[in-house]
């Protein structure tokens, strides 16, 4: 029998439960803000992060997006451009271009546009806001494959990236398989909960029997 990697088991398992096997490690790794472009057919994302971070342009000039060249195939970009929604870092080529390439998905902390190119493409995009304004010359790339920080998150080249409908998560190499046993565990503890409960039993009854209401305490 094959055994399933850790992405295998992570991107089969909704980011709510991970997101609660995180709060139980005591570690951070939901992304506040930042939402599926497509919120309809999209399915989950998994992959390991290839990071990028831009910063404000200054009179030494830079790229937006040659970076493309240098990621494997299922990668999960994500770029952090401080949160700013008044200029884009991601258009209809760099869409093209990852999805030829066989990109897992793109994660941004700020703005992508030619969102009809993306949802065309089906192409898996999570951020910040739309809109059309360019990032050239107002935004440059200062740094790929460094560690990023999104809403307090630490995010290294090769964390777990985790991706659906609620949102994006980033879960650290260190502790993928830890917390993926647990968000396992809690997945199978809420579907004994619905089995109970269609089968008679209160909802009270059957959080108290399977001890619902501690799956997201920390744990020592």
């Amino acid at each position: 029998m094959t055994t399933r990697t850790i992405f295998e088991r992570l991107g089969a398992i909704p980011t709510a439960s991970i997101s609660d096997a995180l709060d139980a490690l005591g570690h951070p790794g939901s992304l506040l803000g930042i939402g599926p472009l497509d919120t309809g057919s999209l399915t989950a994302a998994v992959g390991p992060a290839f990071t990028a971070r831009y910063e404000p342009i200054t009179d030494e000039g830079g790229t937006v997006g040659d970076f493309l060249d240098d990621v494997e195939p299922g990668s999960i970009i994500v770029i952090d451009n401080q949160g700013r929604t008044d200029c884009t870092v991601w258009g209809g080529i760099m869409t093209q271009t990852a999805g030829a390439r066989g990109v897992a998905g793109t994660v941004i902390n700020g703005t992508c546009r030619d969102t009809t190119v993306t949802l065309e493409q089906r192409y898996p995009m999570w951020s910040t806001a739309r809109f059309m304004r360019t990032g050239k010359d107002r935004v440059r790339l200062v740094e790929v494959q460094g560690t990023i920080e999104i809403d307090g998150v630490a995010i290294e080249p090769g964390d777990v990236v985790v991706a659906d409908s609620d949102g994006v998560l980033v879960v650290p190499a260190a502790i993928a398989e830890e917390v993926a046993e647990r968000a396992e565990k809690i997945e199978q503890t809420e579907s004994n909960i619905v089995a109970a409960v269609r089968e008679g039993t209160s909802l009270h009854a059957a959080r108290t029997k399977f001890a619902y209401h501690t799956l997201q305490s920390v744990q020592a």
